[in-house]
């Protein structure tokens, strides 16, 4: 696999010549219309197919290195050759794959309407889907939500179906208060965590995910004892539980998003913790990346001294955003999907640069009042990124927010660099679907 860079004045076409790859693989693979220009500095996923090098009269390694565009380490180590030296009539395998791929779990949100057909081309590279989200109310019982037919086309791809509880309270508002209320209360907790039982055996859920936010500093414990009380109840029954925590920095990190998420606690005690490292760039803030890569490695190199590294899913934001720069009070960015990205500076004729320090892809253009915009999002280049970090950190895998559209380039970097676990097999299918 290839990343190519679009420069000033090239074409699809004559990429896919340069490369000895078909046309239409080329724009398939990265989701392009042909009778579309393409943009300067947008990165394109090019994969050739594997073949066996037979040596020629005068080949050396480097010279094969060269016609084929391969490291020449690579291709000593895809062949078990100790030295360079090479026979003439030697058959080679040149291979464009991965051939050490790494084990990891995938999870992926979504919510309950997402388009079946997006979540059907993602589900292959899942290991869990998580459901977002289920409310609750003061006397613990739960909001439903529509979320069957997620849990049928889940299990078809042999993917776990998690069942996320949270704290919110009104749409898009996360309550400190409803959840204390459920922290301080044992006896509304029993109430609380049947409810959530019945809902997983009546779903034919996997296991549940814990996402409390913006908690109260001083319910740090109370959450705490709670994860052990759930999680020690929910194993009895044979599920699964995972909490989302905040992305800190260290122990001592301030702030109601920060203080009640006990790093060292969640680790012991929860089978998965999801880390979400995204939203640096967000809705209300200055235009930057989402997921800067040097962020995302302080807080995982925290994190790995407090939580066992395998338990551990590292958030990977699938969207981006398009910033008024400088930032206008009162006006939000707009949530875009990293392909709607690409449009924008299409139509704008917006040239993307990358950003060595966040890893990540941007541009800027102007709208018609002349306001300046800056566009964040991610491309095949970060998520490489993103993903070899993870590999670097030996953590258990990824957790992508949100599933809610689909990214092709995202799926190629994926089943290239990694080998995604499924936790669940065909008896367990069979009994859930039939």
């Amino acid at each position: 696999m290839f990343i190519h860079v679009v420069q000033k004045g090239e074409s699809l076409f004559e990429i896919a010549k340069k490369y000895g790859v078909d046309i239409n693989k080329v724009a398939n693979d990265n989701e392009l219309d042909i009778s579309k220009t393409l943009v300067v500095g947008q990165a394109l996923i090019i994969r050739k197919d594997n073949f066996i090098y037979q040596v020629q009269a005068n080949d050396s390694l480097y010279k094969i290195a060269s016609k084929t565009g391969l490291p020449v380490q690579k291709i000593m180590e895809d062949n078990d050759l100790n030295d360079p030296g090479l026979v003439v009539g030697q058959e080679l395998n040149i291979y464009y794959d991965n051939q050490n791929k790494v084990k990891m779990e995938i999870n992926g949100y979504v919510y309950p309407d997402i388009d079946l057909e997006v979540l059907r081309k993602a589900l292959p590279h899942l290991t869990y889907v998580s459901i977002f989200s289920y409310q609750f109310n003061a006397d613990g019982t739960l909001r439903n939500i529509n979320d069957e037919m997620i849990i049928s086309e889940a299990y078809k791809y042999n993917v776990a179906p998690i069942m996320v509880i949270c704290n919110i309270d009104k749409p898009g508002e996360f309550s400190s208060e409803l959840v204390h209320k459920i922290l301080i209360d044992p006896a509304l907790q029993d109430v609380f965590l049947n409810n959530i039982l019945n809902n997983l055996k009546k779903k034919g859920y996997y296991g549940i995910d814990f996402d409390f936010e913006y908690l109260y500093p001083e319910d740090r414990e109370n959450y705490n004892n709670f994860l052990k009380k759930a999680t020690a109840f929910f194993h009895n029954r044979n599920y699964k539980v995972s909490s989302a925590i905040a992305p800190k920095l260290s122990d001592e990190q301030v702030g109601i998003l920060y203080e009640a998420h006990d790093y060292q606690a969640h680790g012991a005690t929860v089978d998965r913790v999801i880390i979400m490292t995204y939203e640096w760039g967000y809705i209300w803030s200055e235009a930057m990346a989402v997921a800067p890569i040097n962020m995302v490695e302080k807080v995982i190199s925290y994190a790995v001294t407090k939580i066992p590294p395998k338990k551990i899913l590292m958030g990977m934001p699938n969207y981006g955003y398009d910033f008024n720069a400088p930032k206008i009070e009162g006006i939000p960015a707009k949530l875009i999907s990293n392909l709607e990205a690409i449009d924008i500076a299409r139509s704008e004729k917006a040239e993307i640069k990358f950003n060595e320090i966040s890893a990540s892809p941007y541009f800027t253009y102007y709208d018609e009042k002349k306001q300046q915009h800056e566009v964040h999002f991610e491309d095949a280049r970060s998520i490489i990124e993103k993903i070899e970090l993870a590999i670097d950190y030996k953590l258990g895998g990824l957790s992508y927010w949100t599933l809610m559209s689909y990214f092709n380039q995202n799926w190629l970097v994926v089943d290239y660099l990694l080998d995604v676990v499924k936790v669940i097999g065909s008896e367990e299918v069979e009994k859930r679907l039939y």
